[in-house]
């Protein structure tokens, strides 16, 4: 096979895995330039027709499944004896050597691989299709830990069959369920119990039931409650042991109704509310007498975690025991020659007639209309089906098996598939939970569009607060649209600058943008005016959530200090302009004086006081000064300095 080109297209590079019934390469596309893996029917049973078509009902129920964890298949084709599919190619490792590496694995890194695990299988069951043999070694794990299911190796899709063709126990044995381990019939509980096992195995790195045969190990599957794994590590939560209980009970009654549930129950199994959650116990005594099939060991087993067939055991058929030869009367074989000749007359024309003929088309007709038909074709219709389609109404025949068309011997058996109407699936109750855990595990049914409509709340970022359709509506999911309201948490708005504000402008800030302003501290203020903001946390510019706490510091205005007053008084002299011949009793001319002080209440910006004189006029300054301080005081008559002084705080007396 090393070097061989596939289907013209698929240049085989290497081996790189192989089971019960098949070998899987790495190859090369070299139409899309892309690696793949083709799984090929083993050459051992290349000639056994049922084998084959046991293949083919493996490739064709997968390629129905499109899941991000749940691997793709490209192609299914046959060259020759070769059967083969070319699937999806995952470089990475199995979950199983992942395990043996790596485990026990942390609690919350297990339960983000059994929500990958149980969403994928959910799609399964919704596509009609259960597992039958889901173990870490059918689990591949990418560069990134994503887990991707793969192996459908004896699934068969539930619209096929009605019941397992065989009673042989189809599966491996470490994570069979005790129904396949007594050979009854898988159903999706099954699955749901494999789940359980590779989840406890997940969280303590082995496997629950072992012993040296296989049948042993079947036994326990049927006979001992699943060991906890609190008894070993008890630190994992009561929340994610019960999981595991309830998916591996032993009556499939008790366990998750569906994987739907069993993914809505991983949602919230670390949720701190669960904390102390109560043990998961079964509703009915167990120890009530029961009947438990009698299983047999034939033999040892040396790799149990091989998927295998067990066909069961007949007894060999014994010859049949002769009789004496008994003579005829002559009369009796005359007669019976006679009715011979008679029935050949009667016979013979059909007996030369058409042997073949073609399976009619009956799509579209009602059940008794295409039973009719078959009928009178020369087949006969062996079975019902009921199975959904998106094309044909309830009552209506879709397609039968063997398909309208092919040519078959008159007399073939002929399976009708009637429809029950589209598929429909009812929508769960999703508010409260992760938008992005949801959107990923609604992905794998289908759903015309998924969608979120964001929306500021008080409820934590991402979590989903409303939905259409509404809990409890069937609905088709390719003619579905999602709406989900999420949460994209509190609105988000940039914080002023509020430097200086008085109480009504920081009042109407705090209306116009939903923050929760609060004076956490007031103090004196050199240049603030009391009242106003001095500060504030956090600062200005700030994206902060509608509703957020801001805190401010508020002026107090100027600190009051000891004041000290100077009070002196000047002798502001009046300098006469009159010259001596002229008439001593003419009016003195007016001189303007200006007084500037500098002090606690004055500036030297405009004079405090402006007068005229016109004679020697005596004034007092007084000067205010807080400690620390200097004052200062300027007399000008017109533009003479008349007396400029300095006065410091600590010249003033007390």
């Amino acid at each position: 096979m090393i070097g061989k080109r596939i289907g013209g297209r698929y240049e085989v590079i290497k081996g790189i895995g192989e089971g019960g019934m098949s070998k899987v390469y790495l190859a090369h596309d070299i139409i899309l330039d892309r690696d793949v893996a083709i799984k090929v029917l083993n050459y051992d049973f290349a000639n056994e027709q049922d084998i084959k078509k046991r293949f083919q009902r493996e490739a064709l129920s997968a390629t129905s499944l499109t899941h991000p964890h749940i691997v793709n298949i490209y192609d299914v084709d046959e060259e020759g004896e070769l059967h083969y599919f070319v699937m999806e190619y995952i470089e990475g490792q199995t979950l199983k050597k992942y395990i043996q590496s790596n485990g026990p694995l942390p609690v919350a890194q297990a339960v983000n691989i059994m929500k990958q695990l149980v969403s994928a299988i959910a799609n399964a069951h919704h596509n009609g299709i259960i597992h039958r043999d889901i173990k870490p070694q059918n689990i591949l794990m990418d560069a990134d830990g994503d887990v991707k299911i793969t192996d459908f190796g004896i699934a068969m899709a539930l619209h096929a069959t009605a019941h397992t063709k065989t009673n042989s126990v189809i599966g491996t044995v470490h994570y069979l369920s005790p129904e396949q381990a007594r050979g009854g019939m898988a159903t999706k509980k099954s699955d749901i119990y494999s789940l359980g096992i590779v989840f406890y195995e997940l969280l303590t790195g082995e496997l629950p039931f072992s012993a040296e045969t296989a049948v042993a190990i079947a036994l326990k599957h049927l006979q001992e409650e699943t060991p906890s794994v609190r008894n070993t590590f008890p630190g994992i939560p009561q929340s994610v042991e019960n999981v595991i209980l309830k998916a591996t009970a032993k009556d499939a009654t008790y366990r998750y109704r569906s994987a739907d549930e069993m993914y809505d129950d991983l949602l919230t199994v670390l949720s701190p509310e669960r904390q102390y959650e109560s043990k998961f116990t079964l509703p009915f005594d167990d120890d009530k007498t029961r009947i438990i099939p009698v299983i047999t060991d034939p033999s040892k087993v040396d790799n149990h975690d091989t998927t295998k067939i067990i066909e069961p055991v007949t007894p060999e058929p014994q010859p049949p025991v002769k009789k004496k030869r008994k003579k005829w009367p002559i009369v009796l074989g005359i007669s019976i020659g006679l009715i011979a000749i008679a029935l050949l007359a009667l016979f013979l024309p059909s007996l030369l007639g058409p042997k073949d003929a073609l399976i009619p088309e009956v799509a579209g007709l009602d059940e008794a209309e295409a039973r009719d038909l078959i009928s009178e074709t020369g087949f006969v219709v062996e079975g019902i089906i009921e199975d959904f389609s998106d094309e044909y109404e309830a009552g209506k025949v879709f397609k039968t098996i063997p398909e309208a068309g092919k040519n078959r011997e008159l007399g073939t058996p002929v399976t009708l598939y009637v429809s029950k109407g589209k598929d429909t699936m009812e929508m769960t109750d999703y508010t409260g939970k992760d938008y992005d855990e949801i959107y990923n595990f609604l992905q794998g049914f289908n759903f015309r569009s998924i969608t979120a409509d964001p929306v500021y709340s008080d409820q934590p970022e991402g979590q989903i607060l409303e939905q259409t359709p509404a809990e409890g509506e069937h609905v088709v999911p390719g003619e579905t649209d999602i709406v989900f309201k999420v949460s994209q948490g509190k609105r988000m708005v940039k914080l002023g600058d509020l430097t200086n504000y008085d109480k009504k402008q920081l009042d109407d800030y705090a209306e116009s943008s939903g923050f929760d302003i609060r004076v956490v501290k007031e103090e004196y203020h050199d240049t603030i005016p009391e009242g106003n903001v001095i500060s504030q946390d956090p600062p200005a510019g700030s994206d902060l959530q509608v509703g957020a706490k801001v805190g401010v510091v508020r002026s107090k205005g100027q600190e009051k200090k000891p004041v000290r007053v100077y009070v002196r008084p000047v002798d502001i002299p009046y300098e006469s302009t009159t010259v001596d011949d002229e008439d001593e009793s003419s009016e003195p001319e007016p001189q303007t004086v200006k007084i500037y002080i500098q002090d606690n209440k004055h500036s030297m910006t405009d004079p405090v006081a402006e007068f005229k004189i016109t004679e020697d006029t005596r004034r007092e300054i007084t000067i205010e000064l807080e400690e620390g301080q200097r004052g200062r005081y300027i007399i000008y008559r017109g533009d003479t300095v008349i007396e400029d002084i300095t006065v410091d705080y600590d010249d003033i007396e007390e």
